[in-house]
């Protein structure tokens, strides 16, 4: 028998954990510091074109959240699948499961591009009758989705190669993506450099530059690379249990970044009730909040793959090591941002060419909102625990609960019968009473899978030994009969 040889994944089961979480996480980190850093400069770029730009980039927002969650939800429940399957060992369905993550994340890109094509002016038009912000908001949506490709195959690459333990390769690839779309968005937005002023047109045209900047960098890597898994078509059919298989992570994954365009597409009908400088107010509050959230999100990034590997391994002590010290790490991020969000919400408003109107409503929002961000760290550290485990379904739970059943409804009654200051109490209302509900279920969750875990290994192990005993059997029988 071919000795196997050790593979990049194995440091997820062996490396000591500090160590190994911040040699995943840092890169990961780091590019979604940058990515949140383009949000921001892309916001504040079109908030020259005036407060209706600002608008019209609110209100498409939710879509552009949309095809983000589709994407996320294809390389989550591809990253989750591999990550598994290298922790036990199965080398080869690991390579299947990202060939079918590949080819379903192209055929969603396909559905996006249509969805681009015949519904972004409509969508638009659901919020406001003011023909210059629709007319605004259905070319920056158009672009971004009928060119969405870029962004769903640098996704799906990007949390493949992290399953792996590659994190360095995503993390040049976000880099060069956000790069790139900050150095073009004022040349294409005002006319810059000989070229045309195209105004929205411009930072929607930057963004997909950037994204297919972003997926060639990954796929020229992946190409010249050798990897754990191989990601390219190669014998490659559609096989319906891993298609299920991703399916069953990928899919609360997608339903619950989904859920944030569901809140966003609320919220803004609620918000448009006051004023349309109430919807600009949540779109910078969106984008600022990026600043404080993404690096956890790219913490995340590097804490699944150890939490799913050490899951598939049985290795509890790592498993619970890497969770608390997640959990430590994005409470003290939550906490800066608190701190941000407090002192200088006027400073970071003016950033955005805000008004006095935007300011007076701005200026309270974000120090009421920022009252959540401390409890939503459990919560982001949850989710991806969840996920890593191949529970989806109780990470689908607590954004729904968060954002749907609780978030929403007090929005909307706070805003109607109280007023604007106090719809934004619904954020840290909302996220309090879901840790409540769900520390504990987590903590139930973890001790009943690893038990399980501990009642079928020694299973397992009788299963193995008979077969091994059964080959030998088989073959002293073969040898006596080819003796006699």
């Amino acid at each position: 028998m071919e000795v196997q040889k050790v593979l990049q994944s194995k440091k997820l089961g062996h490396m000591p954990i500090g160590k190994l979480l911040l040699k995943m996480s840092a890169p990961a980190m780091l590019s979604m510091l940058v990515q949140s850093l383009y949000n921001i400069v892309d916001s504040i770029f079109v908030a020259r074109l005036g407060e209706n730009a600002l608008t019209a980039l609110s209100l498409a927002f939710p879509m552009q959240l949309l095809l983000i969650a589709v994407a996320i939800g294809i390389g989550i429940g591809t990253s989750s699948l591999i990550s598994r399957r290298l922790g036990e060992g199965k080398h080869e369905e690991a390579s299947q499961a990202a060939q079918t993550g590949l080819f379903i994340a192209l055929i969603a890109g396909a559905l996006f591009f249509v969805i681009g094509i015949f519904i972004s002016k409509w969508f638009i038009g659901l919020f406001t009758n003011d023909a210059q912000i629709i007319d605004m908001g259905f070319w920056y949506l158009a672009i971004v989705t009928v060119f969405c490709v870029g962004s769903f195959v640098e996704i799906f690459a990007s949390r493949t190669l992290q399953a792996m333990g590659n994190m360095v390769l995503p993390m040049i690839a976000q880099l060069i993506g956000a790069i790139t779309n900050i150095i073009l968005d004022p040349i294409m937005i005002f006319g810059l450099l000989g070229f045309p002023a195209l105004g929205i047109k411009g930072a929607a045209i930057a963004t997909v530059i950037g994204q297919c900047a972003a997926m060639a960098f990954s796929l020229i890597m992946i190409a010249v690379k050798k990897f754990d898994v191989q990601i390219f078509f190669k014998h490659f059919r559609p096989q319906k249990k891993y298609i299920m298989e991703i399916a069953k992570v990928g899919l609360p994954t997608f339903a619950l970044n989904a859920i944030g365009s569901v809140l966003s597409t609320g919220l803004n009908a609620i918000l448009i009730t006051f004023s349309t400088t109430a919807v600009a107010v949540f779109g910078v509050y969106y984008k600022l909040q990026s600043f404080v959230f993404m690096p956890c999100f790219g913490l995340n990034q590097g804490l699944m793959p150890i939490l799913g590997y050490n899951y598939g391994a049985n290795n509890k002590q790592r498993f619970k090591k890497a969770y608390s010290l997640a959990n430590i790490v994005v409470l003290c991020i939550m906490a800066i941002g608190t701190l941000l969000f407090m002192l200088i919400p006027k400073q970071l408003f003016q950033l955005f060419s805000a008004d006095a109107n935007m300011l007076a409503i701005g200026i309270p929002a974000l120090r009421i909102i920022s009252l959540c961000f401390i409890p939503a760290a459990f919560d982001v550290i949850m989710v991806a625990m969840f996920a890593a485990i191949g529970h989806g379904m109780k990470a689908l739970w607590i954004s729904l609960l968060r954002q749907i059943a609780l978030l929403l409804p007090i929005a909307f009654i706070f805003g109607k019968y109280i007023g604007l200051n106090a719809l934004w109490f619904a954020f840290p209302i909302s996220d309090i009473v879901t840790i409540a509900i769900f520390i504990p279920i987590a903590v139930k969750t973890v001790k009943d899978i690893f038990a399980a875990k501990n009642i079928m290994q020694p299973l397992s192990l009788e299963l193995k030994t008979c077969e091994v005993n059964a080959i030998e059997n088989a073959e002293n029988t073969e040898y006596t009969d080819n003796k006699h």
